[in-house]
């Protein structure tokens, strides 16, 4: 068994990522701003007690994201205050190297840094389920639904891949996952709507530009047979 940091592991992937590795019997630390049982003390954007956190694991496992340019300075100084040859573990997402969203560009950059080491391995996932839940939640007086196919996936199913590349071999890229279900975005805000009982309408919209294209052509999909086993209809129930 290994002893591990996670960053970003308060979070909506963090929290179960930690439960799964806990109970295959690692030892993990969880880098918070904050104190607290089972935490230890950093700031990854500043990159205070950065060095003392990672002093000492066996393997980083990078769920942190911030928004912009700040990802890619939270990953560099994570990986500045790390032993070189200390693996890295990095959750990234489908298709961003095929779609031209600045967020995604940023992310892209972070695994360029992650891409330095000798020992890394970076996960890419489909969207979450939760973040379709967020994005349907808004206070809006219609759900405006681009045409496109996503194949969300659960944060459960992605922690449980993370806590078995821990165990694995590093991999460089390992291959991406998503969603047991590809299915058209007004579809699953159709089911969001009837599952959460409200009465906005659902419009369908065709968005031009780029980035919409790219999702139309099916970028933010995954080859391959589905490694998520937790559809989106389960997760609304």
């Amino acid at each position: 068994m290994k002893t591990l940091l996670v960053t970003g592991g308060t979070g909506s992937l963090g929290r179960p990522t930690v439960e799964h590795l806990r109970a295959a019997g690692h030892t993990v630390r969880v880098l918070s701003r904050r104190t607290g049982p089972g935490l230890v003390t950093g700031d990854l954007t500043t990159g205070d007690g950065i060095g003392a956190a990672v002093d000492g694991v066996d393997t980083i496992v990078h769920l942190a994201t911030g928004l912009g340019r700040r990802d890619v300075q939270q990953t560099r100084n994570l990986l500045a205050a790390a032993p070189a040859t200390t693996p890295v573990v990095y959750m990234s997402i489908a298709g961003i190297d095929r779609i031209p969203l600045s967020y995604y560009r940023y992310k892209l950059e972070a695994e360029r840094l992650v891409e330095s080491r000798a020992a890394h391995t970076i996960l890419r996932a489909t969207q979450f389920h939760n973040l379709l839940d967020r994005v349907f939640s808004l206070k809006v007086p219609a759900i405006l639904a681009p045409a496109a196919t996503l194949q969300p996936i659960a944060v459960e199913d992605v922690a449980v891949r993370l806590t078995e590349l821990v165990a694995e071999p590093v991999s460089g890229r390992a291959p991406d996952i998503g969603g047991p279900e590809s299915r058209p975005l007004p579809e699953l805000a159709r089911a969001w709507r009837a599952a959460r009982g409200s009465r906005r309408p659902v419009v369908p919209v065709r968005v031009p530009g780029k980035m919409f294209r790219a999702f139309r052509d099916g970028a933010a999909l995954v080859d391959g047979p589905p490694y998520g086993r937790i559809t989106f209809g389960e997760y609304l129930a």
